[in-house]
């Protein structure tokens, strides 16, 4: 029941055919600055927890961006000399782990926090204290991790930062080569941001299983939430190969297991299959929410449902299943045998099937829609071009001849910049210009989100068309300077441009949500005319979502109660 002492002014928002909804705004007095972080740090609502998931997300992408443009400018020319080779492997290191753990994870869950609940008709997630505790665990985690730059002394301050690369390949992180506690802040920060990880993946699927409103089947639930769902489940099997790993390498350091020393009888190899068992299932976590965004936005600036329901279900599922038998296509130079190599030249193919039918979905359902080209649509736009660019290197890397001849090379870079950055953030910034009216109540500047649109696209494929061809001449990854008679400085300052052409652009988009957040136009409940549950509360939504339980009769309760007698919407078997 709502709480008695919140006014109500009862107004009718879409419940399905069985009914209405009342949503009641919350209590507007002021409230003192110390009241107000009181109220944001002590939290267990859903939604404050999902928006300091995206604050999080969002500063570390900046501080991930200005390590980006750091090593970028000691790459801009050969022989040069702005970063030390140690400063350089420190900026590397801390770069790919905070994009993966702390901005990519973070926001992906960060979304899933504040919308499977709304989505599905729920009052709050299914443990609301275990997801308090989760955000904090993984907050800590990334403060834990950049601790370590405050340790010992050496040029910018970053004279104890880790130092081995972001997937941290033995024998590197022994003792030997790694003295110091830099390692061990890396893999207790990883460690312990991963049980904030699962928490949280155990109370999606909790919340999506367990907590659906009345006349939400599985096959009513929107997409977005079935993703979300598939992954966390991916998420509590990927998560714990690397935290076994990562307690591994702890007690090699300082117990004498010797799990990865090779001179004792360990094997270094076994890191490798242990990273990697999560490392590249990782991907699949980290993608599988920005298909999770594509499902919602591409559908309604198209004006058309969905194209292939059911197939989007058993394909998202079969990404999952396909994706844990992917892991060795990084180990094709190891000297694993011919079997061993075909078989996972196999796997990493048979992955593009069923994201062969997302995309073909994709662009079936804006395939004679009436498209809106609003940022939000923009954004998700370029993620299936730059996505489906990214699946074909992806499958020329998975063929183990053209892999032997440029593993650890720029190009391997690029590919996987062309997944995390032109699918994963792209989404990502997509999915924020279309929920933030929902969780502000203010619209993002739309002439500020184009430019950002712009500027961060052009930027990207400046930086990442063009480092492809580089890593085809040869240059390898991880290297912090060449000569110039390589041939790879011209190339090398136009990566290192469209890397400044992004980084303007982030910051066009930090501009505009501070901006808006202040003096944006108001979004009203529901500024794009969707028809899922979250647009049928007020904006933002009160504490408790929905003031009655929602009821629906289908997979777009808001838009048939809009829209009951418009026969080009009515899909339902």
């Amino acid at each position: 029941m709502a709480d008695s002492t919140f006014p109500n002014p009862a107004v009718p928002i879409a419940g399905g055919a069985h009914g209405a909804l009342d949503v009641t705004p919350p209590d507007v007095r002021k409230h003192s600055v110390l009241e107000i972080l009181h109220s944001w740090i002590t939290t267990v609502d859903h939604k404050k927890l999902g928006i300091l998931y995206m604050l999080y997300g969002i500063f570390f992408l900046l501080v991930a961006g200005a390590e980006a443009i750091a090593i970028r400018i000691q790459l801009a020319v050969p022989n040069n000399h702005f970063l030390s080779p140690q400063v350089y492997n420190r900026f590397f290191t801390m770069h790919g782990t905070t994009m993966v753990f702390l901005v990519g994870m973070t926001m992906i869950f960060g979304f899933a926090n504040y919308l499977v609940p709304l989505m599905i008709g729920a009052r709050d997630m299914a443990f609301p204290r275990l997801n308090a505790f989760s955000f904090w665990v993984t907050a800590f985690g990334g403060l834990l991790l950049y601790y370590s730059f405050l340790g010992g002394s050496g040029l910018y301050g970053v004279g104890n930062a880790p130092d081995v690369g972001w997937f941290a390949y033995a024998p590197l992180t022994a003792r030997a080569f790694s003295p110091g506690h830099a390692t061990d802040y890396w893999a207790i920060a990883l460690i312990v941001s991963g049980f904030g990880t699962v928490g949280t993946a155990i109370n999606v699927v909790a919340t999506a299983l367990c907590m659906r409103c009345k006349g939400m089947t599985l096959m009513r639930m929107p997409l977005f939430v079935w993703l979300f769902v598939v992954v966390s489940g991916l998420t509590l099997v990927t998560i714990t190969p690397l935290t076994a790993a990562q307690i591994m390498l702890l007690v090699d350091r300082y117990l004498g297991g010797h799990f990865f020393d090779t001179q004792a009888g360990g094997s270094a190899v076994a890191w490798m299959h242990f990273f990697w068992i999560f490392g590249h299932p990782e991907v699949y976590v980290l993608v599988l929410p920005a298909f999770a965004i594509a499902n919602e936005v591409i559908p309604v600036f198209s004006r058309k449902a969905i194209f292939g329901y059911a197939a989007m279900v058993a394909a998202s599922v079969g990404i999952a299943f396909v994706s844990l038998g992917v892991w060795a296509h990084h180990m094709f130079t190891v000297g694993m045998t011919s079997a061993s190599n075909a078989f996972f030249t196999l796997s990493t193919m048979l992955v593009g099937i069923p994201t062969g039918i997302k995309i073909f979905n994709w662009l079936a359902t804006m395939w004679g829609g009436r498209i809106r080209f609003a940022t939000p649509m923009l954004f998700l736009t370029a993620f299936v071009f730059q996505f489906l660019l990214s699946g074909l290197t992806g499958i020329m890397l998975a063929v183990a001849p053209w892999n032997w001849q440029l593993h650890n090379s720029y190009f391997v870079i690029a590919h996987f910049h062309y997944v995390l950055v032109g699918a994963i953030v792209t989404a990502i910034f997509g999915g924020i210009y279309y929920w933030f009216p929902k969780a502000t109540g203010r619209m993002l500047n739309e002439r500020l989100g184009k430019w950002h649109f712009w500027l961060f696209t052009i930027g990207f494929h400046i930086t990442f068309d063009v480092m492809h061809i580089p890593g085809l001449l040869g240059m390898p990854r991880s290297i912090y300077t060449y000569e110039a008679d390589r041939g790879w400085g011209t190339l090398n300052m136009i990566v290192s441009i469209g890397g400044v052409i992004q980084g303007i652009a982030v910051l066009i988009f930090a501009y505009n949500m501070i901006v808006s957040l202040r003096s944006g136009e108001k979004a009203g409940n529901d500024p794009w005319d969707a028809w899922t549950l979250e647009w049928a509360t007020s904006s933002p939504p009160p504490d408790y979502n929905f003031a009655t339980d929602p009821v629906v009769s289908s997979r777009r309760p808001l838009w048939d109660l809009k829209h009951p007698e418009d026969p080009d919407w009515k899909y339902e078997a």
